[in-house]
């Protein structure tokens, strides 16, 4: 059985060293508050000098030892230097626990009996807390604990009183118990960095040995359960002292203290608290690999999150040669923007990944009371056995080799995850050879938006003052523009065709044109506004609305230079729109300010 005393061999005794001095800076800042906090709390006409020199030894040993840390830290550490390195932090940590001891000599025996439980409180909680720190190398923290809690027995015994002798007992029963706590959290510091390093190693074989990338995978993810469970036996490990230690606070508190003695107990249990906190989040990571999501549920329209992933992803798609399409929908659901855009992204990725011919369909069809959104696509599909499989972390179609290129396999996991947490659930359809369909249903629910049924609110009849020319080939669009802007005080004049469109301007010049960018006979509404701008003068203001959400066909409206809204354009987007163009402002600068505008005469849905 191996010594525990004996100290660990070369790249091992290393790491040993580094995490303790990693951990030295930290307990800086608390080390000088409690040192000032003491000297102000225990102060008397007859210990002020001696708690001064005291706590200016303590300030002065731990800023010390800070800087040697510091020092080491930004060096190369040598193996065979790293035994000499640990005698030096043996020798520190021996003067700053005796210093720490010093303090009994410096308050005990001047100051009350509930001073004098502090003192013993706050030695104690040092000690507890110099275990977490100095544990990785156990004879540091042997030195420290025993030295300083030496010091202060050997002052408590001074004292010859049965009280104080109890103390000296219960003190070093103490150190007795953190000595072994100390041992366990040295071994699990040990066991870890040697499990890193095979770790390491095993990463290193997994490069050079391409060969077996599958068995090596299978033993990565049998070593990353076996770490899991190995930190799960640490945090209970760590935690054990920490929570004696909030105990002991628990029961000071309850003790008859001064308000300036509560108010040092309050930082120590802050300190406590900290931590705690730094345990949790390092060491009970389960957490944060469950996943655990808390659904923000909001009533939005789907339109405008299906363009940003169009446009986030159709070059991808583009750079493929393949098609991506979304139909465009009026739909609003009730449900979480930012996991559902989390879980279409992952879905459209997949789809383009595994499609080389065709193309990437979005589409959203309403049924009985829910949207259910589409991914369609025309790639390898999937085979009905590996339905359920391809919902499993890590696991991939065609990847045997695991190259990374093709992702880790982690998307429809998350996908799937995701809509759990929603309360919904991934559903799949698919041909291997012909492609495959995933569906996500979500409840509709009811937003306001512009159709040829608005209903104006009397007192808003004059908002403009401008003949406006209305392009767009859908009947019921133009019927409902011709009452809005007739409802906002424009005259309006609508045609379906582009040379309509110019026999009307030559009849009624317009002061604004509108049009939507599609029109018939492949042509656009950016022609329309050519056209009527070299008749009528280059700086006849003009919008476009454009339900196409295709990369290139977007690309093509802006090219235009011509503002453009996207479909659903709700009445304030409109008028907004409208407001910039007439005064040539900006339009997207604008778009800020629309949730605090006024609605202009209409009253939503």
């Amino acid at each position: 059985m191996r010594n525990p005393l004996r100290l660990a061999e070369g790249r091992t005794l290393v790491e040993q060293l580094r995490l303790l001095l990693g951990n030295v800076g930290s307990s800086v800042g608390p080390t000088i508050l409690v040192a000032l906090l003491l000297v102000w709390v225990l102060s008397n006409p007859g210990n002020a000098t001696g708690l001064r020199v005291w706590a200016g030894m303590v300030i002065l040993s731990k800023l010390w030892c800070a800087r040697e840390a510091r020092r080491m830290l930004a060096m190369e550490i040598p193996p065979d230097r790293a035994p000499g390195l640990v005698w030096q932090q043996m020798v520190l940590n021996a003067v700053d626990g005796a210093i720490w001891g010093a303090l009994g000599w410096a308050a005990l025996g001047t100051t009350t009996m509930a001073g004098s439980v502090l003192v013993v409180a706050v030695l104690a909680g040092v000690a507890g807390s110099s275990m977490s720190s100095l544990a990785p190398v156990l004879p540091v923290f042997i030195v420290f604990g025993t030295t300083e809690l030496a010091v202060l027995a050997a002052k408590l015994w001074t004292l010859d009183d049965p009280a104080y002798n109890a103390l000296g007992v219960a003190g070093l029963l103490y150190i007795v118990t953190l000595l072994g706590q100390a041992r366990n959290s040295g071994k699990a510091a040990l066991a870890a960095i040697k499990l890193r390093f095979e770790n390491v190693e095993l990463i290193e074989r997994l490069r050079v040995e391409t060969e077996h990338a599958q068995a090596a995978h299978q033993q990565a993810e049998q070593a990353n359960l076996a770490k899991s469970k190995f930190l799960a036996a640490a945090s209970h490990d760590l935690r054990q002292p920490i929570h004696a230690q909030g105990l002991f606070l628990e029961v000071l508190a309850r003790s008859k203290l001064s308000a300036s003695q509560y108010d040092a107990l309050a930082n120590a249990r802050a300190t406590w608290q900290a931590s705690a906190e730094m345990l949790d989040t390092l060491l009970d990571f389960s957490r944060i690999e469950a996943g655990v999501v808390e659904p923000q549920m909001q009533v939005f329209p789907l339109q405008p999150l299906l363009n940003k992933i169009e446009n986030e992803l159709a070059p991808q798609a583009d750079a493929k040669g393949i098609i991506y399409r979304s139909h465009e929908t009026h739909v609003a659901v009730r449900s979480d923007p930012a996991l559902v855009a989390l879980i279409l992204r992952n879905l459209v990725s997949n789809a383009i990944r595994y499609t080389e011919r065709g193309g990437v369909l979005v589409a959203c069809r309403e049924r009985g009371g829910r949207a259910v959104i589409e991914v369609w696509d025309t790639g390898i599909g999937i085979d009905a056995s590996q339905h359920e499989d391809i919902f499993r972390e890590f696991h991939q179609l065609g990847n045997a080799e695991r190259d990374r290129r093709k992702g880790l396999g982690l998307g429809l996991a998350i996908a799937q995850g995701l809509a759990r947490a929603l309360g919904t659930a991934l559903g799949l359809a698919s041909r291997p050879g012909r492609g495959s369909v995933f569906r996500l249903a979500l409840p509709t629910a009811q937003m306001g938006v512009v159709s040829s049924g608005v209903e104006v609110i009397p007192g808003h009849s004059s908002v403009f003052n401008v003949r406006v020319l209305v392009i767009d080939d859908d009947d019921a669009i133009r019927a409902g523009m011709r009452q809005l802007l007739t409802a906002w005080g424009c005259e309006c004049d609508v045609a379906d065709s582009i040379e309509e469109a110019l026999a009307l301007a030559r009849l009624h010049p317009p002061g604004l044109v509108i049009s939507d960018y599609r029109l018939r006979e492949l042509r656009t509404g950016a022609e329309a506004i050519a056209a009527l701008r070299a008749e009528f003068g280059q700086r006849l203001p003009a919008l476009l609305i454009t339900g196409d959400t295709a990369p290139q066909r977007l690309r093509e409206a802006r090219a235009s230079g011509v503002p453009l809204l996207h479909k659903p354009v709700s009445p304030n987007q409109l008028y907004h729109g409208l407001v910039c163009v007439l005064n040539d402002v900006e339009l997207d600068s604008s778009f800020a300010m629309l949730d605090a505008a006024p609605d202009p005469g209409l009253k939503r849905a």
